[in-house]
């Protein structure tokens, strides 16, 4: 194996292919099966590396493979205006899955440069990746997609979020690839009794994990809400979505899911993702026909206008909340936005001085203020209790949902028209199931082409609007379970304990270097 993993072409083989199979445990696949020996065969081309600069480049190849297929989605923006801006989707994947790729070879790099033996450096990998998935979700406003704990969602081991959120996910596949590629390297140095023991011992952790996740979906949970939500799913291709002639047959067609005969008739209507094809503060006669179709409050998505304190126009990705008087009862506007897709980072400061369009289209949107609660039943929705919105990005985001106050249930309207047809839509799905699962609270899911779903405080779909049609969903909000342990205290401890594994591991590095 290592002649193998020491020449260079089956490097690079290697690389490459533990790549794209370990993108497969991602959804909409879910085959954690293989992407743990992928991750395994990853951290043994570390191990096996002479130096620090082939230990980057091999993870950084690997990794590359890996962002370059469970991104595939990040070409569909580009290919809605395809004759203009077609030709930039295969450089923005390229770039996408390049630069994430350097968090692999940076783990690498420091795991290779501060130990020698390979099975120290296996493990060192695997605690240095888990520490660059935690930077990954914070620099430069972070981007927590794909990480390797993901490929648990939907498995009973995604439960483990409730007490740890998805870096003890990301923990647990990376200690049992770390604990494959221990059990590989022994059995090739004739170390039987070792590696059996190595194995004895990861077996042990992925049964306990999935036994505890599988003893906490049997436990009952709490009643649902008892009135019923409505949530619109109007289907609205994103290359039509803004054409002149189909904006207000597209409104209308929100208008006729919204008025729907039902056996049980919905209490509230809940609309996408910049349903509304007006702006909030320039409606018109918009609020007054949603609130005659839906027959009662309607929460949808649209941009709205304001002014700030020094009188320049701003923009805002809203949520707004319509009472039967056809007022607006409660706004809430996107505070995460997407670089690049919603403002331009360091541009937009400078866009007053273009004035008018292009001002508008540099500065892009505004940020609201930050995470807010909606309290339902104050505003005359009895039964509803406090909601936390999030629109369509935020939810990838565990630290946008926590709040001062606990809410009853969290709301995600969100457009993912943007994702295509393909895995996108799918991926964003399962990290709003863990959402659920890490804070112990029913999501309720609107999307303009799906997936729409109520999911449970424990990250299961009770109901669901399949993608790509149009249609409603008519159910109950599911109930609340107490908050979690990961509610109550978050990211700290490891963010604390990575950074010191991380600064241990650069000192004993540095430290290496220099005796050399």
């Amino acid at each position: 194996m290592q002649q193998v993993l020491r020449g260079r072409w089956g490097v690079l083989g290697v690389a490459l292919a533990s790549g794209l199979i370990a993108a497969l445990g991602q959804a909409p696949w879910g085959l954690w099966y293989l992407a743990l020996p992928a991750l395994a065969a990853v951290a043994l081309l570390v191990a096996l590396t002479p130096t620090a600069r082939g230990a980057f480049g091999r993870a950084w190849l690997a990794g590359a493979a890996q962002f370059a297929v469970a991104l595939a989605w990040i070409v569909e923006p580009f290919l809605i205006d395809s004759t203009t801006h077609g030709w930039m989707a295969p450089f923005a994947l390229l770039g996408m899955a390049c630069g994430l790729a350097l968090f692999w070879g940076a783990a690498a790099a420091l795991a290779a440069g501060a130990l020698q033996r390979p099975v120290a450096r296996i493990w060192a990998f695997a605690g240095a990746m888990l520490a660059f998935e935690a930077l990954r979700g914070h620099l430069f406003t972070g981007f927590p997609w794909a990480l390797t704990g993901h490929i648990w969602i939907g498995t009973p081991a995604d439960q483990l979020a409730a007490y740890g959120g998805s870096l003890l996910l990301s923990a647990l596949a990376l200690g049992l690839a770390a604990t494959l590629a221990t059990v590989a390297y022994r059995l090739t140095q004739g170390r039987i009794l070792r590696a059996s023991l190595v194995a004895l011992g990861g077996a042990i952790a992925a049964a306990a994990a999935l036994g505890l996740g599988a003893f906490r979906l049997a436990a009952p949970l709490p009643p649902p809400l008892t009135p019923v939500v409505r949530l619109v799913q109007g289907n609205v291709p994103q290359h039509l979505k803004w054409q002149p002639d189909l904006v207000e047959g597209f409104y209308h067609r929100h208008l006729a899911l919204s008025a729907t005969a039902a056996d049980a008739p919905p209490a509230l209507v809940i609309w996408p993702e910049s349903a509304a094809p007006f702006l909030l503060d320039s409606a018109g006669d918009g609020l007054r026909m949603a609130i005659e179709a839906a027959g009662v409050p309607l929460i949808f998505g649209v941009d709205r206008r304001a002014r700030d304190e020094a009188g320049r126009v701003q923009y805002f990705n809203a949520l707004a909340l319509i009472g039967m008087d056809a007022q607006v009862a409660a706004v809430y506007d996107k505070h995460h936005l997407v670089p690049f897709g919603e403002y331009i980072p360091l541009i937009g400061q400078f866009a007053e001085g273009f004035g008018g369009l292009a001002s508008q289209a540099l500065s892009g949107y505004a940020p609201g203020p930050g995470v807010q609660i909606v309290d339902l039943a104050a505003l005359g929705l009895e039964g509803f209790g406090q909601s936390l919105p999030l629109i369509c990005y935020e939810a990838v985001f565990a630290r946008n949902l926590r709040s001062e106050t606990r809410p009853d249930w969290v709301l995600q309207i969100t457009n993912d028209a943007w994702f295509g047809t393909g895995i996108g839509p799918f991926q964003h799905l399962a990290q709003a199931q863990l959402r659920a699962v890490e804070f112990g609270l029913p999501l309720v899911r609107a999307a303009n082409t799906g997936v729409s779903a109520m999911i449970d405080a424990r990250g299961r779909i009770t109901a669901a609007l399949p993608l790509g049609e149009q249609g409603v969903l008519d159910a109950h909000i599911p109930g609340a379970m107490p908050a979690t342990p990961y509610a109550r205290i978050g990211d700290t401890p490891w963010h604390v304990a990575l950074s010191l594994l991380a600064l241990w591991l650069a000192l004993r590095g540095w430290r290496r270097r220099g005796s050399a």
